[in-house]
């Protein structure tokens, strides 16, 4: 049962599954759109068809396969993959969980297995087991913005904003020593903007613009933090200057976002 397909492909694989069978939409949490600005990627997702009873035959014959194996060499990363995307293709989320974790263990290196382990216990509704996951990824990789996004937005479903602004601050606190011994671990930018975010949901948009114009200044070819300042100032009803920011953004984004900059500024009314 071996592989050549590389371990972040099987992942994307399997957080694909885990989308479309569990969840029906991004299994990120909604704050990935602070960090991306892209808001249709999964919007475009279409439910799995539930397996035929041929596929299903198949598929326990495939699980059986790989559980030989395990019982033989019970940390083999091939066989829990494809295991685990058996499972899910079955839609037996909770009997993915155990080669999940197994997997997470025996490559703590990989923080993206942990990530999957925590949005699979919180949609078992295993919050405390989410954290420890999204703890564990943190453990090796403080800055890992998917950790971070993950844990954030747990802790404000928990109504605990003040631990999701701790973490983040002690984060970009310690950006600077991590990235000194491993240049690029932590995006402070991105970081930053995840902070802005956070102080959005609490209604603290003073501090969220002070956060957005630390961005800019560091930055002013970065797009997000404009375009981010201009949603607030357009909900605060400052018009103008939204406007005017919408058409900064407009110039300096990505085209696949210029779109949707455009329409939300066509939607500031006439003054």
């Amino acid at each position: 049962m071996k592989t050549t397909r590389p371990r972040n492909r099987w992942l994307y694989v399997v957080l694909i599954l885990v989308i479309l069978i569990f969840v029906g939409v991004s299994l990120l949490p909604a704050l990935e759109s602070a960090l991306q600005a892209n808001q249709s990627a999964s919007s475009s997702a279409s439910p799995v068809q539930s397996p035929t009873p041929s596929q299903q035959e198949e598929l326990a014959m495939q699980a059986r396969g790989y559980q030989m194996v395990l019982e033989r060499e019970p940390d083999n990363t091939t066989a829990l993959e494809g295991l685990i995307e058996v499972r899910l293709q079955q839609g037996r989320l909770e009997d993915a969980l155990a080669p999940l974790e197994r997997l997470a263990k025996t490559n703590p290196q990989q923080p993206d297995y942990w990530i999957l382990l925590a949005q699979a216990r919180r949609h078992l509704g295993n919050d405390e087991g989410a954290f420890q996951a999204y703890e564990q990824a943190l453990q090796n990789n403080p800055g890992y913005i998917k950790a971070l996004q993950g844990m954030v937005a747990l802790q404000l479903e928990k109504d605990r904003p003040e631990r999701a602004i701790g973490l983040l601050e002690t984060t970009l606190q310690t950006a600077a020593q991590a990235n000194t011994a491993q240049p690029g671990s932590i995006d402070v930018a991105s970081v930053q903007m995840l902070l802005g975010r956070v102080y959005e949901h609490e209604e603290r948009y003073t501090e969220a613009i002070t956060v957005y114009d630390k961005i800019i200044d560091n930055d002013p070819q970065d797009f997000r933090p404009v375009w981010a300042k201009a949603e607030i100032l357009k909900e605060r009803e400052n018009y103008e200057e939204a406007k005017s920011l919408y058409n900064r953004a407009l110039a300096i984004a990505p085209a696949k976002y210029k779109d949707q900059i455009k329409r939300m500024a066509e939607a500031i009314p006439d003054s």
